[in-house]
């Protein structure tokens, strides 16, 4: 009875964040997956519509609901885009919370989260361990992207053009990291977030590389988890709250001036959710929350905000190249020119903008897991608008937009390479 009475408290605070939406219909321009489906149910007004009832659905059909809720990328862009500043990704975050902790969790989904996630050590061995299977099951895709497949997998995998993981992830290149100061000079809590640790070791290298150019300090402790951001979107709050407590409390042994991270959703995650989030761990937990958000940016923004790298004139044979927003980086976090400039600093690139930069590329981490091919189509629109740029080269701040771009590109044999713009700006640097 108590869990009940507690159900029924929890969602009369979500009826009490979504009151103020008008259904004006902003949210159908700019949602993705709308642009995919052409179905109201799939446009955030919609999906707030089923909020609004939730305590009658949840009871009626469970398993639909979450369903409906998980057709969803997280993007934003309807929350950037409401006129009336409804908190719809509180909402759907809380929302799959509720409907989960109703339903259960899968146990694919509790061993992923609860199991591994939150015993990095466990997890970095068991990635490292199945590294070398990879010559078995992938096979070289023969594209620009360096991607590989699995037929043997699509069944479970779908037809999915993905990089192979590192032989030797940058846990295991650098282990603990604890850098001295230069006399006056910064120091960083460098975050590398799952793929920047496992998959995109280059662009992780590349990050550490700039900024020990510009004599800046790093503390990378070994042990970071991830930041709970696949946890929470799955409805596995309490998943998140655990991983976010293991780098919480190796994060509190340094002592930096900002925490960087190359992952626009990790930013926004560490910015934004667990300040939000820490309370359930309890009010110290909480305090130091808040003070991580708010030294923590984006890698460009750092670069040019803090270190005030600055554009440089392109050369006559300058290569042509566009830029991706992620969406968490622009839409949660304001940052979309800082990342230009870092690309504009290689003078041996000249920047030109795509159609729709800042529209969703279709990943949505988890979202590409259970709606590949959903995510596949929203994705090819994001190809179509950089094959059309005429640009050798897309660059863009997140390593899952990374994965997303290979994959579509792949599938459609373009001669174009997937960058992070510090990957373009670390080219310039000895």
């Amino acid at each position: 009875m108590n869990d009940l009475q507690s159900l029924a408290r929890r969602l009369m605070t979500l009826d009490d964040r979504i009151v103020a939406c008008m259904k004006c219909g902003f949210c159908q321009q700019v949602c993705p997956m709308f642009g995919a489906t052409m179905m109201e149910a799939d446009v955030a007004r919609g999906k707030l519509a089923l909020v609004s009832n939730l305590a009658h659905e949840m009871i009626r059909d469970p398993r639909a609901v979450a369903d409906k809720l998980g057709r969803c990328l997280l993007c934003g862009s309807c929350e950037a885009a409401c006129p009336s500043g409804v908190k719809i990704m509180e909402v759907f975050l809380a929302a799959r919370e509720l409907v989960y902790e109703y339903i259960g969790l899968s146990p694919v989904k509790k061993v992923i989260f609860r199991g591994l996630l939150t015993r990095p050590a466990l997890f970095n061995l068991a990635m490292r361990m199945g590294a070398p299977a990879q010559t078995l099951i992938f096979k070289k895709s023969r594209d620009a992207q360096n991607t590989v497949c699995a037929p043997m997998l699509n069944f479970m995998l779908g037809d999915r053009h993905i990089r192979k993981m590192a032989a030797r992830p940058l846990h295991a290149r650098y282990g603990h990291v604890d850098e001295p100061r230069a006399a006056g000079g910064l120091k960083v809590a460098f975050y590398p977030g799952c793929m920047g640790d496992k998959m995109y070791v280059d662009m992780a290298e590349a990050c550490l590389k700039a900024l020990r150019h510009h004599k800046v300090a790093v503390y990378m402790p070994r042990g970071l988890a991830c930041c709970g951001i696949p946890a929470l979107s799955s409805g596995d709050a309490r998943g998140m709250v655990a991983q976010m407590k293991i780098s919480l409390e190796l994060l509190e042994q340094g002592s930096f001036d900002y925490l960087v991270t190359p992952c626009g959703s990790c930013t926004a995650t560490i910015r934004e959710y667990w300040p939000m989030y820490a309370d359930r761990l309890g009010a110290g937990m909480k305090r130091l929350a808040d003070d991580l958000a708010a030294k923590t940016m984006d890698i460009n923004q750092f670069l040019v905000d803090v270190l005030r790298v600055e554009a440089a004139v392109p050369s006559e044979d300058a290569v042509t190249i566009t830029y991706h927003d992620p969406c968490h980086l622009k839409k949660a976090l304001g940052v979309s020119a800082q990342p230009r400039a870092v690309i504009s600093a290689n003078p041996a690139y000249t920047l030109k903008e795509m159609r729709e930069a800042d529209r969703c590329c279709g990943c949505g981490g988890s979202f590409n897991l259970f709606h590949y091919d959903y995510s596949r189509k929203i994705g090819q629109r994001k190809r179509d608008n950089v094959a059309a740029s005429g640009a050798k080269v897309v660059a863009t701040g997140c390593p899952a937009c990374m994965m997303q771009l290979e994959d579509v590109l792949s599938h459609n044999h373009d001669d174009i390479v997937v960058k992070h713009p510090v990957e373009i700006y670390a080219e310039t640097l000895k």
